[in-house]
Formats: structure tokens, C-alpha cells, sequence
């Protein structure tokens, strides 16, 4: 089996849903969001874009958010991550869903290279398809246009990363 540094990490990368309240560094977090601007999207197009969301009442205010809608207020879907960074996308390209989810996905990727925690937060899209949502949009300059993708929260783990789950059979097809 061929082994190198970026299949290591493909391999290892795990969700963390306990985090330490320490921020992560500036140069962790320009690091990871940079390497999110270097994910593919159809015709070269650029359509995601990254809201960084730093302040604790805010990203307090997107876990309530998303609790509500998920049914479950109250909870912090969030995990206490100190840092979340909302992936959003222009509605208006056909490919917008596919581009902002290849950017959650090298965020991630980057944030374990780093050895800091991530884990993709759904209910992006219905938050942001809301009037709470669009009201956040306005507040940071973005346009409407943009729907939600995911967030994906950032920070130092509380504990080990949890085991790897087994690959389910059937998994690779060959034809």
C-alpha cells in the first residue's frame, strides 16, 4: 500500500465534538483557511465563500440557532468549539453546493494536518435560508444570494479523538 504524509491524514482525520476553550492560533487559522480557498470548484469559479466567526455570542447564537431548527434547543450542537467558520455559497451557480462542500472538506483536512480539531456542522443551509439567517448575511456585508453550506467548527480536542470506525463492506466497486 502506498503511504505518505496527506493519505496519513486523510486516514486519521476524525470529528471532534469536545473542545478545549483556548482559541487556536491566528497562523493555525489563516493556515486552514487558505487551504480552503485552494478547493476545486466547477469552471474555476470561486463561488464559496468563508465567514470566520470568532466572537463567542455570535457563534452562542449560531449553535441556538441550529439546535432549534435540529428540535433539540437548549443543546450546542457546536460543541464549544471557539471557532466556526460558516461555508457559504452563490445560489446562483449550478455547482454551488458541490464547490462549498469541497471547501469544507479541505478545511477540515488542513485543520487535522495541524493537529486542530473540526467537525462539520449540518443545518448550515436551513439556518441561513431563514430571516435570522439572511439578517446575519446583511450584517456581514454578504449578499442573499448566498446559502448555506455547513460550518465547520474549529479548535483543540478535550480528549482523544474517537476511534475509526470499521469500513463497511462493499464500499469500493469495481467495473
Amino acid at each position: 500500500m502506498i503511504e505518505n504524509e496527506t493519505l496519513k491524514v486523510l486516514r486519521d482525520r476524525r470529528s471532534i465534538r469536545k473542545y478545549q476553550r483556548e482559541p487556536i492560533t491566528d497562523a493555525e487559522l489563516d493556515a486552514i483557511l487558505e487551504a480552503g480557498t485552494w478547493a476545486p470548484t466547477g469552471m474555476g469559479k470561486q463561488s464559496p465563500v468563508m465567514a470566520v466567526v470568532r466572537d463567542p455570542e455570535t457563534i452562542a447564537y449560531l449553535s441556538q440557532l441550529n439546535a432549534e431548527i435540529m428540535g433539540k434547543p437548549g443543546t450546542d450542537p457546536f460543541y464549544g468549539a471557539p471557532t466556526a467558520v460558516v461555508v457559504l455559497a452563490d445560489s446562483g451557480n449550478p455547482n454551488w453546493l458541490q464547490d462549498g462542500s469541497l471547501v469544507m472538506g479541505n478545511l477540515m483536512n488542513a485543520a487535522a494536518s495541524l493537529g486542530v480539531g473540526s467537525c462539520w456542522i449540518n443545518r448550515t443551509m436551513e439556518t441561513f435560508d431563514r430571516p435570522e439567517g439572511k439578517a446575519l448575511l446583511q450584517k456581514w456585508g454578504l449578499p442573499e444570494t448566498l446559502r448555506g453550506v455547513g460550518t465547520c467548527i474549529l479548535g483543540y480536542a478535550d480528549g482523544p479523538a474517537p476511534e475509526p470506525k470499521p469500513r463497511k463492506a462493499g464500499y469500493i466497486v469495481r467495473v
